[in-house]
């Protein structure tokens, strides 16, 4: 292995900074792998390092570590930069409650918490205990609560515990008065919920086989089964409920409707963004019977479907056929053919974001170019009125029961951090329940929504948040993100590290690509598969559009997005390397001819396709950012992250680009580090990595943008 040499204060992009002609990176020997996808010839010269564990790999992991954290010693602004995020930081904040069985839940983070503690009170007067406490079960913080489900007679709660950022859950339960677990201990469970019976003796979930130790972190996921278990007993009892044995990469959940009838089961399949929607009836709520068939009451995958609620054997139904923005819909067991569905709530121009059935109603959150609005409508699809929200913001979520009038509802916006509103169906009033307060005074900026012409004319929104007043003459450092993928929403919300870079002098950008749900199931579609160049077009045509309207130049741009949002950021990199200055490709995936042979990424072909067939390797080839670096290309400064115990996004993906990358730049004097983080998932959206972690992270990344960029910072 090369030996590496000392890191100094780098010239990067700032010519007045004194630093090394080139850098030298860890020895990766290139090896003789070479694949034949659709009678092509590919090379992978470091499929060695998919062998994560392997001495070889570990040895190059220590050694990019090195590296690394001497490249970021040599950099003063981080003591400062970390000492202002840890300040902001510490604020409390709270999830949004949920009532079940009688009991209110709900997490509170004190600030700097490494991990949410979750509460229990009896009434909204009654004074809130605690009930878990995830920071009293690993020295460091990685042990993290996941997903909370109490039984319907309130005396249980369900609630499972996930380690070192894996995906990976166990299920225990808790006696909710006491305090006190039971025997009961759920495993290989993986993107489950867990649904109780309304007899409160047990619960649906899904699980997966035992495997071995490496094959669990990231083998390929195969042959998920619904099972029910019964309080009390051992997991070997738990009843098979539902499998597809021949369809090993089918992916199935689970959920009760909430009078007890029914068990809905989802079923999505590799390939589509679409679902089908099955059901089994337990006919008798109060003792249900699990021997009955399964009903394949939607099975051609030609929308999706989401139960939202039901009255007696009527479901209603969130959909987007033949309603790319979506709609709801009733559909009566008793006559489920098509002709006999009855339209509730119509589509409209508006993308329908959230439908939840509360009280007797529909609470309906929708989107109006990317900005959150919320309606109330009767069951009978009556409109019954808007509840207005404070401005250009995000509905974060909403909280509610069928047999209960009050609801509570979460909003931010990038400005503003989430404020928990309580409102009550049955007088039409509302308050705020829970507000964070935040020591920064957000007056001096402000949020505007522009809208940028991509290469083929499609308009695309993207927001922008600067200091009020700001001078366009280019100098600004600025800050995009970008992920446009899997019909999720890029909303205004709420982050820490949005104001410190605001603090810093800096401009902050959200752009809106294809491939989101912005604009409905049309708008998503535009962006997968071989029409997946739309969203790097429209990333770039963002980032254009920064520079010609003079926010900033070229070598002022900061690029950035995780995980589909790392693939964008990687495949942007090879496609106009002179786009920005520096570049975050985070958790990303960047082997697009095998992503799909690892961990879930067999869940992703509906949005990328796989290399499987002719037409998918042809343009997965052209883009995938593994296969596209040039050596000939003048890369700018890019900082690659990943955890070591990512099981979403293998990170042999970010291992192997980061090697090729490297490669690539041996003669640049612009770095290209990686910062692969010990003990650590995906992060990001899977909300279990610790406080100090992400603040660790965002350190390390601002320190390197102001660094390259010649920022000062005081």
């Amino acid at each position: 292995m090369r030996k590496i040499i000392p890191i100094l204060m780098s010239l990067l992009i700032v010519p007045a900074v004194a630093g090394p002609t080139q850098w030298t990176y860890p020895a990766a020997p290139r090896g003789d792998v070479i694949d034949d996808y659709q009678g092509q010839k590919v090379r992978d010269p470091f499929r060695w390092m998919e062998a994560t564990d392997s001495p070889e790999t570990k040895a190059w992991i220590a050694a990019e570590r090195a590296l690394t954290a001497s490249a970021l010693a040599q950099m003063p602004e981080r003591d400062a930069i970390r000492a202002r995020l840890t300040a902001l930081w510490n604020y409390p904040r709270f999830s949004l409650p949920v009532k079940r069985g009688g009991h209110y839940f709900f997490t509170k983070n004190d600030g700097l918490q490494n991990q949410p503690v979750l509460f229990v009170q009896e009434t909204l007067a009654a004074p809130p205990r605690v009930l878990i406490d995830p920071n009293t079960l690993s020295a460091d913080g990685t042990v993290a609560l996941g997903g909370t489900s109490a039984s319907r007679d309130g005396k249980w709660l369900g609630y499972a515990l996930k380690a070192a950022g894996s995906d990976w859950e166990e299920f225990f339960v808790r006696d909710i008065a006491t305090g006190k677990d039971t025997s009961d201990r759920v495993q290989w469970v993986k993107f489950s919920g867990m649904s109780w019976t309304k007899d409160s003796r047990g619960f649906f979930y899904g699980r997966y086989p035992e495997v071995a130790k490496v094959d669990k972190l990231f083998g390929k996921l195969l042959n998920g089964k619904i099972y029910y278990h019964r309080l009390g007993a051992p997991q070997a009892e738990d009843v098979l409920v539902y499998e597809m044995p021949e369809h090993p990469d089918w992916m199935v959940g689970a959920d009760v409707t909430d009078d007890g009838r029914y068990l809905l089961l989802s079923i999505r399949q590799p390939g589509r963004t679409q679902n089908a929607l099955y059901y089994k009836d337990l006919l008798d709520p109060a003792h249900p019977q699990l021997g009955g068939p399964v009903v394949k009451l939607l099975d051609q995958f030609d929308a999706n479907y989401s139960v939202v609620g039901n009255r007696a054997s009527t479901l209603f139904v969130q959909t987007n056929l033949s309603a790319p923005r979506g709609k709801v819909i009733a559909i009566d067991l008793n006559d489920p053919s098509p002709k006999a569905w009855k339209t509730l709530v119509a589509e409209t121009e508006d993308n329908l974001d959230s439908v939840d059935f509360i009280g007797g109603r529909f609470v309906i959150g929708t989107m109006h170019d990317v900005k959150s609005r919320l309606a109330v409508f009767a069951a009978d699809g009556r409109p019954l009125g808007e509840i207005a929200l404070p401005g250009i913001g995000s509905l974060a979520g909403v909280s509610g029961r069928d047999d209960e009038s009050e609801f509570f509802y979460s909003y931010s916006s990038f400005l503003s951090p989430p404020t928990t509103f309580r409102h009550d169906l049955a007088t039409g009033k509302g308050a705020i329940f829970q507000e964070s307060k935040v020591a920064f005074d957000p007056s001096p900026y402000e949020t505007e929504q522009v809208w940028v012409t991509s290469k083929d004319g499609t308009k695309v929104p993207m927001f922008v948040t600067h200091r009020k007043g700001l001078v366009l003459d280019g100098k600004a450092p600025t800050w995009l993100y970008g992920y446009g993928g899997f019909n999720i929403t890029m909303h205004p919300t709420f982050s820490i590290p949005t104001l410190v870079w605001l603090e810093l002098g800096g401009v902050y950008a959200v752009a809106n690509l294809r491939g989101g749900g912005e604009y409905g199931d049309a708008w998503h579609l535009a962006g997968t598969k071989e029409r997946k160049q739309n969203v790097f077009d429209d990333y770039i045509a963002a980032a254009d559009w920064l520079v010609a309207r003079k926010f900033t130049s070229h070598e002022k741009l900061v690029i950035q997005g995780r995980s589909n949002g790392g693939l964008l950021v990687g495949a942007v990199l090879n496609q106009r390397p002179d786009l920005a200055a520096v570049a975050f490709p985070q958790v990303g995936v960047m082997d697009m001819l095998r992503y799909h042979k690892f961990t879930v990424g067999t869940a992703w072909a509906g949005d990328y396709g796989t290399s499987d067939t002719p037409e998918g390797f042809a343009y997965l080839r052209a883009y995938s950012p593994l296969h596209t670096i040039k050596s000939e290309a003048r890369y700018p400064a890019v900082f690659i992250t990943t955890g070591d115990h990512d099981d979403r996004v293998f990170p042999a993906h970010s291992f192997k680009y980061a090697a090729t990358l490297q490669a690539a730049m041996a003669d640049s004097k612009n770095p290209a580090l990686i910062r692969i983080e010990s003990n650590a998932g995906h992060g990001g959206s899977s909300g279990t990595t610790p406080v100090s972690k992400t603040i660790e992270e965002w350190s390390d990344m601002f320190a390197f943008a102001t660094h390259t960029l010649g920022m000062p910072v005081k």
